[in-house]
């Protein structure tokens, strides 16, 4: 994105947090690219068995997003944070909708090889993942964005440590912590 789109979505996201949802329409058509590209990488995570596809949870994000008549967001950053956050939780809620309508089936996730069970483990239901993340958050809410921004939307250590706004060293700390204490609650929540 160029410097002066960059700027433009700034001030639409500080007009939308000041109460302009007209800031918030001309906004959404200036990140479409890049939340389609947070989409494709959040859904390259999910399991085959996932209808969803990246332009549907963008355009259900938008609703949303629509839905909010003011919004709390400082910059671009901060946004795009919020956007993965979002769209975990429609995955989550999508995946819940799934269940429900089939009721004996399952949805499951396959995590990635940092988070994946051993071997011959069984696989982790992405209610659990979301349960633990949750939890996680309660605990230390910076080391649950880093999951959300590492695992769901498929950022690298430095665009991740720009949106908390912290080390890339930071980053790497939290998500092995992260990646360990998620391992050791699921196992947890998988004997349950």
């Amino acid at each position: 994105m160029e410097a002066s789109v960059q700027s433009t979505v700034t001030g639409l996201l500080l007009e939308w947090s000041g109460g302009n949802p007209a800031a918030r329409d001309r906004l959404l058509p200036l990140v479409y690219a890049e939340l389609r590209r947070l989409a494709q990488a959040m859904m390259r995570q999910e399991p085959d068995s996932v209808t969803l596809e990246p332009t549907a949870l963008v355009h259900e994000l938008y609703l949303r997003l629509v839905d909010q008549r003011r919004v709390s967001v400082r910059d671009r950053r901060h946004f795009f944070g919020l956007a993965a956050y979002l769209m975990r939780r429609i995955l989550v809620d999508h995946a819940r909708r799934k269940k429900a309508a089939k009721r004996a089936a399952e949805l499951v996730c396959s995590l990635p090889a940092e988070l994946a069970a051993p071997a011959g483990s069984p696989e982790i239901d992405f209610e659990a993942l979301n349960e633990a993340l949750d939890h996680l958050e309660k605990i230390d809410p910076r080391k649950c964005r880093v999951v959300e921004l590492r695992y769901f939307a498929g950022f690298t250590t430095e665009e991740t440590a720009e949106i908390p706004e912290t080390s890339p060293a930071t980053v790497e700390r939290d998500w092995k912590f992260a990646r360990s204490w998620l391992r050791r609650v699921m196992r947890g929540l998988s004997r349950s």
